[in-house]
């Protein structure tokens, strides 16, 4: 029987941290993967990952430096965690689903459910049942066929990806599904990035960033924006401390002060071990949330009068009259922004909005980075936008040093997308798909994250297919997620861990476990690799060096495969054995579908691999005019009435993603506790809470609706005034379902009106 406590509620609290790294953060990584692993496991994971012969970390999508430049141990306190994590010789085996009914999984923590270890066969929980029981991969997918060919529509079934999923299997998926009928390929970035890539895609023509890791250490100035790096995607800060280390600046914005972005002790520098280490950002803007529209606005307002006052100094003329459209009618509608609503929405003196441009005009090459800060908003979109037209200004695209620079959070997020995981993929890319398989995709756009909760909510979706996420603590309002999943005739998951998506189970529910990233892939013609995209556009191999947590497991090439060659017969002609066989047949195909990806094997053979162009750092831009748009930005302000605060949802450090590794946030000073809301101390005293004091979080939505998170601890804690924030998925079911970004649909996690209810 499992010997893992599901821990209780021992709140402590220690000063927040105003340095990030250093020697505390090895140690912790070292004790995290002792418990997990062996000593020898370990150290094969953590001289292997990152390497360029090695393991891509399963972590974040940050890049590395060239293999010349790698050091041998690339990786940071939370991918090492990360990679040990799935490396556990801990296991979940059919006698563990024998003793744990699905009731009793859906009472435990997140926590609990993932330290129960790896997955080791295939499950089913067949209908009335309260319990999992083991199945042959035959009958699974079987099940899983049959189910499929008896719906009355393709569109009734729905394939959810998250990030960790490799190239070749994201390929595979959409493939499949579109040979089966759909479009409805929704995946974690519709919760993240997608307001990142609907603005990106308007004003420059592609959804991706535009720089690369040596812009950044060579930029004047780094604008890091709704960000976290030191938890989120520590390697970061190592690009940071070069920038520094080169003469450039860092301005950071974000609502809440952040240890890595105070001060980073580099663990692999003596600097960084016996010295003070790198102080990182210059200037920090504490913005009120859902402020930075309005930030920008003014920056690009101030811009205008500083090239009034010089003409031919400031903005970069030849490049905005060569490469760019919209400038006037843009000019016209910021000059008249309105300081007062700028000041109000930001909670900033208009000095510090004055410092930050001084700054600017100092600096010829500026980048801008940022995360969910930004994107999870109902106005994200037009903020990115707003970015883009301060990057346009003074020619920050297209050149060393500059450009824009969503950090995507999951390390192939954006492979998945590049690789047709979208539920509106462009007709040149369906067209492609039709020339080489000889089938004709659906060209009508299928169903993102969002409008799939919706549909299984509505009974529109029956079926549910779910690759390497964790779908219902990943996605917002919780509880009317969980009802829509319940809703279906069959949900399967295909996981290497246990999650709390298999307790919430539709009418039939399969368990399909996989090979790890770091797990070896041997198949019919020998041992495989994947590839994986980073989020500077960077395509590199991936090899697993650990032997498979069970003879049982199949990788996700191998699942898709026979899963689609079971379901679709000979109704269309697509080699899946070959591809399961040979994961370069799969890239050969590649190759001839997805632009940038010509020679893909040969390419991808290079040690480090290569990284995929972007027309618009070559001034092409796959724009509606064929130049980048300087677009026109309604003024938006989040705002709480009397007695309200605005909530963020965020990570703690000791987490990845939906998982938390255990119960602290180290650099915050949070410790033994996850129910926590940090609340700025002038808010607390306002409303006339008490600091520690227990509280329900009720949030507020149209028409009166509420949703409410039970038994929270205040903790005073310097958050922008009229804000505050709290950990997620415990906090997700205060995000209403409708509640999402204009254009994008990205729920709007970092912006919830809520108010504190005290208990008792």
């Amino acid at each position: 029987m499992s010997t893992i406590e599901d821990p209780g509620d021992d709140l402590s609290v220690t000063p927040p941290k105003t340095w990030a790294t250093g020697v505390p953060a090895v140690a912790h990584a070292l004790r995290y993967s002792l418990s997990q692993t062996s000593v020898r496991r370990t150290a094969l994971t953590l001289l292997n990952v990152n390497q360029a012969t090695g393991i891509d970390c399963p972590g974040c999508a940050w890049p590395e430096a060239g293999p010349a430049q790698r050091h041998l141990n690339e990786y940071c306190e939370n991918g090492a965690k990360h990679i040990n994590d799935e490396a556990t010789t801990r296991r979940v085996t059919a006698d563990f689903f024998a003793r744990h009914s699905i009731s009793e999984l859906a009472g435990k923590s997140d926590y609990w459910l993932n330290q129960q270890g790896r997955l080791t066969e295939p499950m089913v929980k067949r209908p009335g049942s309260d319990h999992y029981e083991p199945i042959e991969w035959d009958e699974a997918f079987g099940l899983l066929a049959e189910e499929l060919r008896g719906l009355d529509s393709p569109d009734e079934a729905l394939f959810y990806t998250s990030g960790r999923l490799g190239n070749e299997a994201a390929f595979l998926l959409q493939l499949f599904a579109r040979a089966f009928g759909t479009n409805n390929l929704p995946d974690c970035s519709n919760m993240c990035h997608e307001s990142s890539g609907s603005a990106m895609q308007e004003t420059l023509g592609v959804g991706k960033g535009t720089v690369g890791l040596d812009d950044l250490h060579q930029a004047d100035l780094v604008f890091v924006v709704g960000q976290n790096p030191g938890t989120n995607h520590p390697r970061m800060l190592s690009a940071l401390e070069e920038t520094k280390r080169n003469g450039g600046q860092v301005i950071a914005v974000n609502p809440l002060p952040e240890a890595g972005l105070m001060r980073f002790k580099h663990p692999q520098k003596v600097r960084g071990v016996i010295g003070r280490g790198t102080a990182i950002a210059d200037q920090f803007v504490q913005i009120r949330p859902g402020g930075d529209l309005a930030l920008f606005q003014a920056l690009n307002s101030l811009l205008l009068e500083a090239e009034d006052d010089a003409p031919g100094t400031v903005l970069d003329r030849a490049f905005i009259e060569a490469h760019t459209s919209g400038f006037g009618e843009f000019a016209e509608h910021v000059r008249r922004i309105s300081w007062d609503d700028v000041l109000a929405a930001t909670g900033l003196r208009r000095e510090e909005i004055e410092e930050v441009r001084d700054r600017v005009l100092r600096s010829e090459r500026i980048i801008v980075c940022w995360a969910m800060g930004l994107t999870q908003h109902k106005h994200g979109v037009p903020t990115i936008r707003e970015i883009v037209n301060f990057l346009l200004l003074r020619g920050n695209i297209g050149k060393p040093g500059a450009g824009a620079c969503p950090v995507r959070g999951h390390s192939n997020v954006q492979g998945d997308r590049t690789m047709g995981i979208w539920e509106r993929m462009p007709q040149a890319f369906l067209d492609a798909l039709e020339r080489e398989f000889g089938f004709t995709p659906p060209t009508e756009h299928g169903w993102d994250s969002v409008d799939s909760i919706r549909a299984m909510r509505d009974g529109r979706a029956k079926f549910f297919l779910g690759v390497a996420g964790n779908f219902v603590r990943a996605t917002p309002d919780s509880d009317v997620t969980e009802e829509a999943m319940r809703n279906c005739r069959l949900t399967a998951h295909i996981s290497t861990k246990l999650n709390r998506s298999h307790a919430v189970c539709g009418e039939t529910a399969l368990i399909l476990p996989a090979l790890g990233r770091s797990d070896r892939d041997v198949q019919a013609t020998g041992e495989q690799f994947v590839t994986v995209e980073d989020s500077m556009s960077e395509v590199h191999a991936s090899r697993g060096r650990l032997e498979p947590a069970s003879d049982a497991l199949l990788s996700e090439v191998a699942i898709v495969c026979r899963l689609a060659r079971r379901t679709l017969g000979d109704r269309v002609a697509i080699p899946w054995e070959e591809f399961e066989a040979d994961y370069g047949t799969i890239r050969d195909r590649i190759s001839r579908v997805v632009p940038g990806f010509e020679d893909f094997n040969a390419r991808v053979a290079e040690p480090g691999g290569f990284r995929l162009p972007n027309p618009a750092n070559h001034g092409e831009f796959r724009t509606a005019s064929g130049k980048a748009t300087f677009t026109r930005n309604e003024f938006a302000m989040l705002a709480a009435p009397a007695g309200h605060l605005v909530l963020q949802t965020l990570r703690s450090h000791d987490q990845w993603n939906t998982i938390p590794y255990a119960m602290n946030d180290r650099y915050r000073g949070i410790h033994g506790a996850r129910r926590v809301v940090l609340v700025n101390p002038a808010d607390l005293a306002h409303l006339g809470i008490a600091d520690r004091s227990e509280v329900d979080l009720v949030s507020v939505w149209r028409g009166g609706e509420e949703r409410r998170a039970a038994n929270f601890r205040v903790v005073a804690y310097p958050t922008t005034p009229g804000s505050a924030a709290a950990y997620y998925p415990e906090t997700n079911v205060l995000v209403p379902l409708d509640s999402v970004a204009d254009i994008s649909n990205t729920p709007t996690s970092k912006g919830i009106v809520v108010r504190l209810e005290p208990v008792g």
